[in-house]
């Protein structure tokens, strides 16, 4: 049998309940004993009723944190990434193949969105030309 590793996250809404694992009984079955509750959020780490975690357990913990939120950040870039696809082929469907009823049932809602979109967009783009260009313009007034 492979050795099971110490501790089952159990993935939630925004963070994990957590799980020391054990074999160490006499059937050789697993037992999962909740630990803790942490909020990848927040960073917050609650101990399970009256558990006492060790220093072992929040660096396994605190590693996990780090590593989950790692993976969440490229999952949102890659859902970005999507969302440019799917505006594309959204494109060429609306060109090719929608007939007047379908546009109808989304073009509002599509242009709202998409106003909405390029709104935030243009904001912050401007808000990230500003930054870049502060720093030049203190040197060249001399403040």
């Amino acid at each position: 049998m492979t050795d099971l590793p110490e501790y089952y996250f159990r993935i939630r809404e925004n963070g994990a309940a957590v799980f020391r694992v054990s074999t160490d009984n006499r059937l050789r079955r697993i037992e999962m004993d909740e630990i803790a509750v942490v909020n990848i959020r927040n960073g917050n780490i609650r101990p399970h009723g009256e558990t006492e975690l060790s220093p072992e357990d929040l660096s396994v913990i605190e590693a996990w944190t780090e590593e989950r939120q790692a993976v969440l950040a490229d999952r949102d870039i890659d859902d970005i990434h999507r969302a440019v696809d799917y505006l594309n082929l959204t494109t060429h469907w609306a060109q090719t193949r929608a007939n007047d009823e379908d546009l109808e049932d989304v073009t509002d809602r599509l242009l709202l969105a998409m106003h909405d979109l390029r709104s935030v967009l243009v904001r912050k783009k401007a808000d990230r030309l500003l930054a870049a260009q502060a720093p030049v313009d203190d040197e060249a007034t001399g403040t």
